[in-house]
């Protein structure tokens, strides 16, 4: 049993494809297949059932995969720690990041980063919350840009900026005559929200207490910022979108901008790690790098009304 078949099966379990999984290990299939076989022969058990429309691992083989993601993990390590005490700026560093996120931040800092750095081979995945998770628990990342939440205290969180949210209000909508937003103006409006799972969504119905949220999900499969901008601006209801994206409008699209009115609802943007976590002179390259390329305003909790 070697490191490298630990590799390949959690590969094909993640990618549950075996072209695709000998493709992301960088070997032909014929010898991933060759491998694994070996594997389940020296185990004396099946890990994968094969067949013409898909790969799914058996029972004993989710428990195989499980432990071989651990046991990857801790070998991953100790070539992290031994990279981290030479105050290493190099090597593969993977990073999860909200997707409602990610198209307003990564434009500011991440080419200049890549740029700067060209020993680090940056990898970015777009994901939900509960895959960031999954995901760092696994080692299949080694850091996220996220928001800061109750149920992440078992990470660190560095704290790299704070968004305001903002309402986009149809022209012909009735809130479109206020110059501010109150939380209690949206119970009855047509609301276009993200679907459950995005913590942008989630903490404006906490923040906003909207008994109507689900009511564009009721009606409309997206999951989308951008496309329910799109929606506003062709003449229907509310949405909402981060304060990074203000800068990215036309002057024609800052017409339908509206600020929440006192208190108002801000998220926490941070990196978020391991407790074990030991690449700290890469993170900390990455957190310098984001406060240096967002509104100095955004950097401090001073002006922001409410952290959500």
């Amino acid at each position: 049993m070697t490191l490298q078949q630990m590799e390949y099966i959690v590969a094909v379990y993640r990618l549950r494809h075996f072209a695709k999984a000998a493709e992301s290990c960088g070997v032909t299939q014929p010898t991933l297949s060759a491998m694994i076989q070996k594997l389940e022969k020296e185990l004396g058990v099946k890990i994968f059932e094969r067949s013409s429309q898909q790969v799914t691992p058996t029972a004993i083989g989710k428990l195989v995969v499980e432990q071989a993601w651990r046991v990857i993990a801790r070998a991953n390590k100790i070539k992290e720690i031994i990279a981290e005490e030479e105050h290493s700026l190099a090597g593969t560093f993977k990073i999860g990041i909200l997707p409602t996120i990610a198209p307003y931040l990564l434009p500011r800092f991440f080419t200049k980063l890549e740029r700067e750095n060209p020993d680090i081979d940056f990898h970015i995945i777009e994901m939900k919350t509960a895959d960031i998770k999954k995901a760092l628990n696994r080692g299949e990342i080694d850091a996220a840009i996220a928001v800061r939440l109750e149920e992440l205290d078992v990470y660190e969180q560095t704290s790299m900026y704070y968004e305001q949210f903002i309402a986009y209000v149809a022209k012909n909508d009735p809130l479109y005559a206020n110059k501010n937003i109150k939380t209690s103006d949206l119970n009855n409006e047509f609301l276009w929200l993200l679907d459950e799972g995005h913590c942008f969504r989630d903490q404006l119905v906490r923040f906003c207490n909207l008994k109507s949220a689900t009511e564009s999900k009721s009606k409309y499969s997206l999951g989308s910022i951008e496309t329910f901008m799109r929606m506003v601006e062709s003449g229907q209801g509310v949405t909402f979108i981060p304060e990074l994206a203000l800068s990215l409008l036309s002057e024609q699209q800052k017409e339908l901008v509206r600020p929440f009115a006192l208190p108002i609802p801000v998220r926490d943007v941070v990196l978020l790690t391991t407790r074990n976590f030991v690449r700290h002179s890469i993170a900390d390259l990455i957190v310098r790098s984001v406060r240096e390329n967002v509104p100095q305003s955004m950097l401090t909790y001073n002006n922001r009304e409410q952290r959500i």
